[in-house]
């Protein structure tokens, strides 16, 4: 008996560290990725066959004025159709986006299921969307069989995004926890604080620059990430007298556990602004898999990711993570580990998100 057939399409966005759960289900499904010419990540480690689809946006310049120009007629895979004829299940991301919209103008036509992942948990509607974001959303909305919440916050989102109940499971994604968990690191006597993610102002960067700025003995700072914001950090760390304690630099992901090994604290300050609050963070879940111990700010769905025992602060608020610090991680030895609750840990296992996306599949298909 064949498996059934399941095409992954995330526009320009298919990463590995998204995408490793499917890897997981290849013996019950036959499971592809659509990949576009202007894919932003490299998928050369990634054990799932790898389709290439073109899309407008590859016939324009790469930077930021060929992104500006694909706005203006919107995005679109080209011949989408013909690599969607047999599938079972196509299964996108995201409400308002044109990689979702556009499989979903053809789902009556060739028959298969559609399931979106949604990891958005804000409920923007049409009032705060763009014009082509607002005929997506309704097309996806109308069209999907089933959506995958990425968290419970993201569920209540959907809810009021207008999308059924009956079509909404939670469905947590996945990280690696024994690679994670096996890297070790030289003992030292340096004290290392690791801030994670993009370079932008809504990472709360800063404020974790501002709170180690204000101990008498602050320890070394690295700052894992890439992006617009580098130097104007790197500034302001020397503005209050950190220059020579703040490292940025960009790191590749197979190389993450090392980096977690070493920390003694793992601090995800996120910010909640008026379009964006975070809507995960798989750096809290591999921090967790780690045994690091992880200071974060309440912003938007991180205290259902790090559940009842998470040490959180307002986003904003540095005085308050500059205390959990001074009294927490910071006065414990240099990169001491954390037993973090194993239901929690296996909770974001790569084996426990392919188990919930095999069983939303079987349930699809069997309706």
């Amino acid at each position: 008996m064949s498996r059934p057939r399941v095409v992954l399409l995330r526009g320009h966005n298919a990463n590995p560290w998204d995408l490793r759960p499917w890897e997981r289900l290849r013996d019950e499904f036959d499971v592809r990725v659509l990949v576009t010419g202007s894919n932003r990540y490299d998928l050369e480690d990634l054990d799932l066959p790898v389709i290439h689809c073109a899309a407008r946006r590859d016939l324009l310049p790469s930077g930021r004025i060929g992104d500006l120009a694909s706005q203006l007629p919107g995005d679109r895979y080209r011949d989408l159709e013909r690599h969607l004829a047999g599938a079972d299940i196509v299964h996108s991301a995201e409400l308002g986006v044109w990689f979702s919209g556009q499989p979903a103008r053809l789902k009556e036509r060739l028959g298969f299921r559609l399931v979106l992942t949604v990891w958005e948990t804000i409920p923007f509607r049409d009032t705060f969307r763009a014009a082509r974001g607002r005929a997506y959303r309704r097309v996806a909305l109308e069209r999907a069989d089933l959506f995958l919440a990425a968290t419970e916050r993201a569920r209540r989102c959907l809810l009021l995004e207008g999308a059924d109940a009956g079509r909404i499971e939670v469905s947590y994604p996945g990280v690696d926890v024994e690679r994670f968990a096996g890297a070790t690191a030289e003992p030292t006597d340096e004290r290392l604080v690791v801030s994670p993610g993009r370079l932008v102002w809504e990472k709360g960067h800063s404020d974790v620059i501002r709170a180690l700025a204000t101990l008498d003995r602050p320890p070394r700072l690295l700052l894992v990430g890439a992006g617009p914001e580098r130097e104007r950090l790197l500034r302001y760390a020397d503005d209050l007298g950190l220059g020579g304690r703040v490292e940025i630099r960009a790191v590749a992901h197979a190389e993450m556990p090392a980096v977690f090994a070493r920390a003694s604290c793992v601090v995800l300050g996120s910010l909640s602004i008026p379009l964006w609050e975070e809507q995960f963070g798989m750096v809290l879940a591999e921090a967790l898999a780690a045994g690091a111990p992880v200071i974060a700010s309440s912003s938007g769905a991180i205290p259902e990711v790090l559940g009842r025992d998470a040490q959180l602060f307002a986003p904003g608020d540095w005085v308050e993570l500059a205390r959990l610090l001074e009294e927490g991680p910071l006065s414990r030895p240099p990169g001491e580990r954390v037993r973090h609750r194993p239901e929690l840990v296996q909770r974001y296992s790569l084996e426990a998100a392919a188990e919930r996306l095999a069983a939303a599949y079987h349930l699809l298909l069997a309706r």
